[in-house]
């Protein structure tokens, strides 16, 4: 088996708040359902391959219920990283792909987790970091850096609690801009064009 084929998939338990990550090969996500309990035993993140889709329950620890979400079972097994987030809170709930990536998604997730659970729910995650990502996304916007695969150069932005959406007014593809801790900041600052994929 070569390195390429293992996948680290991590998500942080709802009951105990610690975060959970594991890692297993191509061969045995595709093999037959794998189930990846927290050893607190309070949850367990579920993975299914079948034929060219993939199906995870992930635990949330945001909203408190479980997700089901479905992709495309070539980008589970080979994508850098991908992220599954909550729809209710906007947050990322659960992380797969090459270990060091989702480690340093994981790492994120945990800062934002340990804010929600230190503070009174506001408008956003943080407002000063929300406030700052707008800033840098303006400037981008001026200097026309931000288009989508299909070419067009019209979007769409939803803010979130904890993330900025861009959509493409062209075909519906869609990026989001993680908008909850100092590293986000740091991530966008970096930035001079920013590439929506497109649908």
């Amino acid at each position: 088996m070569n390195e390429e084929s293992k996948r680290t998939l991590a998500y942080i338990c709802p009951g105990c708040r610690q975060s959970v990550a594991v890692e297993r090969s191509g061969f045995q996500l595709a093999a037959s359902a794998n189930e990846l309990p927290c050893p607190c035993g309070k949850s367990a993140l579920r993975v299914e391959i079948s034929g060219e889709r993939a199906r995870l329950t992930v635990p949330c620890l945001f909203c408190g219920r479980d997700h089901a979400v479905t992709c495309p079972a070539h980008a589970f097994l080979h994508e850098k990283v991908l992220a599954f987030s909550c729809a209710a809170s906007g947050l990322d709930c659960c992380y797969v792909g090459e270990e060091g990536p989702v480690f340093a998604a994981l790492k994120r997730l945990e800062g934002a987790a340990d804010k929600v659970a230190g503070e009174e729910k506001g408008a956003f995650l943080d407002e000063l970091v929300m406030h700052e990502v707008l800033s840098e996304l303006r400037e981008i916007a001026q200097r026309d850096g931000i288009s989508c695969t299909c070419g067009s150069h019209q979007w769409k932005l939803q803010v979130n609690y904890s993330s900025v959406d861009l959509f493409c007014a062209g075909c519906g593809g869609a990026m989001r801009i993680p908008a909850g801790t100092a590293d986000d900041i740091d991530d966008i600052c970096c930035k001079t064009k920013l590439l929506i994929r497109g649908g």
